[in-house]
């Protein structure tokens, strides 16, 4: 036998060998479905117990309150069926492992402890099998919980259209659908995606590219590969459900496309062809994860993209609070029509201007023509390049960006804050299309937690920052290289057109890295429910007889008192006269560390470990101190010409409350009334520690500028076990009463 045959034969040989191993290696990934509950209810005499430590003796309440009750939930919920929620999983970035619907219901049940729940997966990556699955999941969950009128948990099916434009003219944002049954007959056949991120999550490669290089990420870290090849399944299967055609009915569609809506004013229609109860509830209005600078609601306030669906919206989440309004924002509109980068104040420094200040700090001579000339260059460069404004200056790390795009005296603020989507901006906001009849938004205010592990309600203990928030990252500096390789820093910034920026991966489009400081534990829904059941639950949302709290169980009543007449939070009234307002607040009881008993039984040591974390909601007897009552009082704008900012009182009135095991009651009238105007009230508890509240632990300079920057990183260079703790004022948030001045109700 020859030596080029002998080499020719080992060739094949070593080929076969190799193709035997990487079928051993690539070909065992399993897919991700949605597990079972743990059949095990919370008993009735502890549901019992709950429903007591969530209202207040008859006797200290109007009689018209006897008949109601307060219940906690959370209506944004994500499991590993979401594709950010896979990828986060992974062993590279310190992930769990698969967190699949079944651990929400089983976290809520036994963990949280909640009253009831949603499932909000992000359509986008939801195939039909998911979506099929999820469905009969959520039925399982109610089949646990007993006396359908009388139930432990109540679970609600719904998804997340996850919306996302490249720029202000394009960006509607993120909204959750939430249907009111369970049964096949009354549940849309499909999720309704959004096109740009569907498209996105179908095509996911990696954050830095090489990181989630499926040829080589099972051989880096071979022990653990059967996660990496899961994922590969996932992103397969995901990619493997064609688009439903175009222009045909929804319900003539085929049950295993995946179906679009490019805007809410598609999405209320699809849901409209549908016919079912469902609500839409948009989120993250603020969040500039994802917001494109210089964005605002005022599209969405046009009669078109509203709906008498869209009747609440989230003001607050693990992903930061979207209530508050400022006037600054991070572009501006130059008078040729074009964006330009606006000056800082002392209460905003924005992002493009700090860029411009990066790369003069690495100008030889810093005072030079040519220095300035790089400068102005690159804050435009920043400013083109919208929400990848980061990618423009090479080497700047998360630090050197200091706070900018960051409100600096708000309340847990979201990432890079886009103050035109904040719930105060929209509800002052008017849409004068027709001058005779202008268009407002009215929306109820709820909270929820936006977690991605299966985990609602994660805010009832302050703990495990990298499970219990979004807070993620590369476990080690060279995983870090691999996510994000290091680039040199250059002496001016680097221009990018809109085709290379829409051709990334849409998790490096954004700077992944500095949001890490902004997570916090997930924030509460709460309805005042005349019952437990799922009836009582949806009656109270559609009311919009609801609130959101920032995590704990703090309990609050906010009602328009006239004569016998009691209108709760929610209302919509007509009054010519002085109205007149009370207000009640308890704070939320202290909790015990560990879990109940009861717990432990029903899920046992290791998965109560694993999924709990081993903590649970377990209150004590002694409740917190509502520290004060904060009234915010918003007119509704008569034309374009009124600057909003004139329109927001906030807070209009406050009251000191004294320490009170009671809590906190106070009243108040508002004989200015002379014009549409809507009130709500912010209950603030006894600062307690929570994580992130902090978010970039500035030191500060004397004007509060922020002089240097210390992030609470979600990689390794923040230690796994430092929760980032810092004193925080939680709080709840009532839904609005809205007043319409001397005419009848619209």
């Amino acid at each position: 036998m020859g030596k080029r045959r002998l080499v020719w034969m080992g060739s094949v040989l070593l080929l076969e060998a190799l193709g035997i191993g990487l079928l051993i290696i690539y070909g065992g990934g399993r897919p991700e479905h949605a597990g079972t509950p743990t059949a095990a209810r919370v008993s009735a005499v502890e549901v019992a117990e709950r429903a007591a430590r969530q209202a207040v003796s008859a006797a200290d309440r109007h009689e018209s309150k006897k008949d109601k009750q307060i219940l906690f939930g959370d209506l944004h919920v994500h499991s590993t069926f979401s594709g950010d929620a896979f990828l986060r999983s992974l062993p590279m970035l310190g992930g769990e492992g698969a967190h699949p619907p079944a651990d929400a219901c089983d976290f809520a049940r036994q963990c949280s402890r909640l009253d009831f729940f949603a499932m909000t997966d992000h359509a986008e990556g939801l195939t039909p099998r998911h979506w099929k699955e999820t469905k009969e999941l959520v039925r399982q969950c109610n089949a646990v919980a007993g006396d359908e009128r009388d139930p432990d948990l109540v679970a609600f099916t719904g998804f997340e259209w996850s919306q996302v434009g490249p720029t202000p003219e394009q960006h509607y944002g993120h909204k959750n659908v939430i249907f009111r049954d369970t049964d096949e007959a009354h549940l849309p056949a499909r999720p309704i995606a959004a096109p740009w991120l569907g498209r996105a999550f179908r095509s996911m490669r990696a954050a830095g590219g090489s990181a989630f290089d499926l040829v080589k990420v099972p051989l880096l870290e071979f022990s653990r590969r059967q996660r990496y090849l899961d994922v590969a399944t996932y992103l397969r299967e995901n990619q493997s459900v064609v688009d439903c055609p175009k222009d045909v009915p929804t319900r003539e569609l085929p049950p295993d496309c995946r179906e679009y809506a490019n805007t809410p004013h598609e999405l209320f229609d699809k849901l409209q062809q549908w016919g079912f109860a469902s609500l839409v509830i948009p989120h993250g209005t603020t969040w500039g994860f994802y917001t494109p600078p210089g964005y605002t609601w005022d599209k969405q306030l046009a009669k078109s993209e509203q709906d008498e669906r869209q009747r609440l919206i989230e003001v607050y989440s693990g992903h930061g609070n979207s209530e508050e309004y400022r006037s600054f924002r991070a572009v501006e509109k130059k008078p040729d029509g074009t964006l330009g980068c606006p000056e800082p104040t002392e209460k905003f420094e924005p992002c493009c201007w700090r860029a411009g200040e990066i790369i003069r700090e690495r100008c030889d001579d810093p005072k030079s023509a040519e220095c300035e000339r790089r400068v102005d260059k690159a804050r435009a460069d920043f400013v083109a390049a919208g929400s990848a404004g980061h990618l423009s200056i090479p080497g700047a790390s998360v630090a050197d960006w200091k706070d900018c795009d960051q409100c600096r005296d708000c309340f847990n603020p979201t990432y890079n804050q886009r103050p035109g989507g904040s719930a105060q901006y929209l509800l002052a906001r008017g849409n004068f299309d027709d001058p005779k009849q202008p268009e407002y938004a009215t929306f109820g205010f709820i909270a929820s937690s936006d977690n991605h592990t299966a985990r609602p309600g994660t805010g009832y203990k302050e703990f495990e920052r990298r499970k219990m928030t979004e807070a993620t990252g590369a476990k080690s500096a060279e995983w870090r290289q691999r996510f994000f390789p290091e680039k040199k820093k250059t002496p001016a910034s680097v221009s990018l057109v809109r085709e290379e920026i829409m051709a990334l991966p849409p998790f490096q489009v954004a700077f992944v890295e500095r949001q890490a400081s902004f997570f916090m534990t997930g924030g509460l829904v709460a309805v005042h429910a005349t019952g437990r059941d799922r009836g009582a639950i949806w009656d109270a949302l559609q009311r919009r007889e609801v609130y959101g709290t920032s995590g704990e169980r703090i309990l609050l009543w906010f009602d328009l008192v006239d004569g016998d007449q009691r209108l709760p939070m929610g209302s919509v009234v007509t009054r010519s006269a002085a109205p007149h307002f009370e207000v009640r607040a308890l704070g939320a009881f202290v909790q015990q560390p560990g879990c109940p008993d009861s717990a432990k039984a029903a899920l046992g040591e290791e998965r109560l470990a694993r999924l709990c974390l081993g903590q649970c909601y377990q209150p004590g007897d002694r409740r917190r101190q509502i520290t004060r009552i904060e009234v915010v009082r918003i007119r509704r704008q008569r034309n374009d010409s009124e600057a909003v900012e004139s329109l927001i009182d906030d807070p209009w009135k406050r009251f000191e409350c004294a320490p009170s095991e009671a809590g906190c009651s106070v009243s108040f009238d508002d004989p200015e009334l002379k014009r549409d105007t809507l009130y709500y009230v912010r209950a603030i508890q006894e600062p307690t520690e929570a994580v992130n509240a902090g978010n970039l632990r500035c030191t500060r300079d004397a004007k509060g500028g922020c002089v240097e920057a210390h992030p609470c990183y979600g990689d390794y260079r923040t230690s796994f076990d430092d929760d980032c703790l810092s004193k925080n004022e939680e709080r709840a948030w009532s839904s609005p009463i809205f007043v319409s001045f001397g005419k009848e109700q619209p």
